[in-house]
């Protein structure tokens, strides 16, 4: 029986239908061999190891099963079955993760490592191209123009801020001091931090802590939040397929950037406006007017001209971002773990005591911070175990060698902190909480580069003495004024953005009487 017309244009355009996706299915695995050949050809060579892939997915059906609850678990478990180094696909992109601090001072001190990983490049739509995640000649001159901000006459007057921010808190904490109320602690450093950062950055007060719910500060909150989940989701990372798979949470971080961006440009053309007017005084070292990190920008040049408000904008959102949420992680987890070591937190208020005295309103200055050295160990001994920032990447522009192993061009490079500031080899008894190792007589003997908190190399923290000081500046407030009791439930640490915890950094906290 002859089959009619109709049916036969049906199964004639199902067949073409099925050729077309065939094809396309060719061509994208014959471009994926291709694309990849060299990466794949080298990871081979030199042996270096990684979970077994599938076409053009590469690793990342594997990854989506990593959460906050696991993420932890699993980098053990990874370094575990495939060593220090080992690789990740996901789909076009080659991730070696390096767990070995034996390479860290080749990786951070190299030029031809300076440029970041492309694990970053979801945060350009919030922070621009600004000193995180520029390269070359811009990044240069960025940080030529931004060094001089973090001068120890400027920090002085920083100094001034962290205290007076620290007090509002204290003010706050007060009434959760009962010695049984359980407190999260990081939501209220965190709210600290944004003031100080704000003031310190913009030279504005945002008044965070008296007034979380302001459309900026809730603004900021919300997409750090956003941030944080794609650090950990791959299919959220390019935004084509963010905006595709989580619609929602795309939109809302739009709307959040330009709540964000647009408080910015203000402050920094109402700033302008006053440099002009010759309202902000050019003095740094005026007790009138502080110098603030906007200040500096407002005043520099590149190429004989002034930056623009948009290159200005760049440097003060991604110093908003880089000086909270870590300072707020650093300060968090100290507070945590000296509530656990009644021994360390005796020794704490023994050396407070000693350089500031017994009063506790007393504002106190750079000089004084700089003395409390047992302070310093048990800070950098904190961030040894929680690290502020549990990972940070390079990418490569060319072939590198590295060590005994060749790494491909066009491959990420991300340096766990976390796992080797616990490494055995470099920090014995690695899980215990000591802050002697990091006296002057041990220090010494700690590999440069096996303890890097802050990175190291030209791409190194530029705010690590600010962060330092601020950490040592509300600790010791909060010191001075409370026991710091622990409290249940202990911290499941969560590798993102910052190091934070799944359950809360829960302490307690009884008034000093003495």
């Amino acid at each position: 029986m002859r089959k009619t017309p109709r049916l036969e244009i049906k199964q004639s355009s199902t067949k073409m239908f099925f050729e077309l996706i065939l094809f396309a299915l060719s061509t994208l695995f014959i471009w994926e061999y291709f694309f990849k050949k060299h990466r794949n050809e080298l990871l081979s060579k030199y042996k270096v190891p990684g979970p077994p892939t599938v076409p053009i997915f590469g690793n990342a059906l594997y990854l989506r099963n990593w959460s906050p609850d696991n993420i932890i678990a699993q980098v053990y478990e990874n370094r575990a079955k495939y060593g220090k180094i080992h690789r990740f696909w996901v789909l076009h992109q080659l991730t070696v993760f390096v767990m070995d601090a034996k390479y860290m001072e080749f990786i951070l001190s190299s030029q031809q490592l300076i440029k970041k990983s492309s694990s970053y490049d979801f945060l350009e739509c919030w922070l621009g191209r600004g000193l995180l995640l520029s390269t070359g000649k811009k990044w240069h001159i960025r940080r030529k123009i931004i060094t001089p901000t973090f001068h120890f006459k400027i920090l002085e007057e920083f100094v001034e801020i962290f205290d007076q921010q620290s007090s509002v808190m204290i003010k706050k904490l007060k009434a959760q001091a009962d010695g049984t109320t359980v407190i999260n602690i990081f939501p209220i450093v965190c709210l600290t931090a944004l003031d100080i950062i704000a003031e310190t950055a913009m030279g504005v007060k945002v008044y965070a802590q008296d007034n979380p719910d302001i459309e900026y500060v809730r603004a900021l909150a919300s997409i750090a939040n956003t941030m944080a989940h794609r650090f950990l989701k791959p299919t959220w990372r390019l935004n084509w397929l963010f905006r595709l798979v989580a619609n929602s949470e795309y939109k809302k971080m739009v709307q959040n950037t330009v709540i964000m961006h647009k408080f910015t440009n203000k402050v920094i053309v109402d700033r302008r406006a006053a440099l002009k007017k010759k309202i902000i005084e050019d003095d740094v070292g005026s007790n009138k007017k502080r110098m603030a990190l906007l200040d500096v920008l407002l005043q520099a040049t590149q190429d004989g001209k002034p930056l623009s408000d948009e290159d200005i904008r760049e440097e003060v959102d991604t110093f908003m971002f880089e000086g909270h949420d870590t300072t707020t992680s650093g300060i968090s987890f100290c507070l945590y773990l000296i509530s656990r070591h009644p021994e360390v937190q005796n020794k704490l208020v023994e050396e407070i005591n000693e350089v500031i005295g017994t009063n506790k309103t007393r504002t106190i200055g750079l000089s004084e911070l700089h003395e409390l050295k047992y302070l310093d160990c048990t800070i950098k001994e904190s961030l040894r175990l929680f690290p502020s920032v549990p990972s940070i990447g390079r990418e490569t522009t060319e072939d590198v060698q590295l060590g005994d192993i060749v790494l491909p061009a066009k491959t990420n490079i991300t340096l766990s902190l976390f796992m080797i500031l616990r490494d055995p080899d470099y920090f014995p008894d690695p899980e215990a909480f000591k802050p002697e190792r990091f006296n002057s007589e041990s220090d010494a003997k700690i590999s440069h580069f096996a303890y890097t908190p802050f990175s190291a190399g030209p791409r190194n923290c530029i705010g690590q003495k600010f962060a330092v000081y601020e950490m040592k500046s509300t600790i010791s407030k909060i010191l001075r004024n409370f026991e710091i009791l622990p409290a249940e439930p202990d911290v499941k640490p969560i590798i993102n953005l910052v190091t934070r915890s799944s359950t809360g950094v829960n302490i307690k906290l009884r008034p000093r009487t003495e």
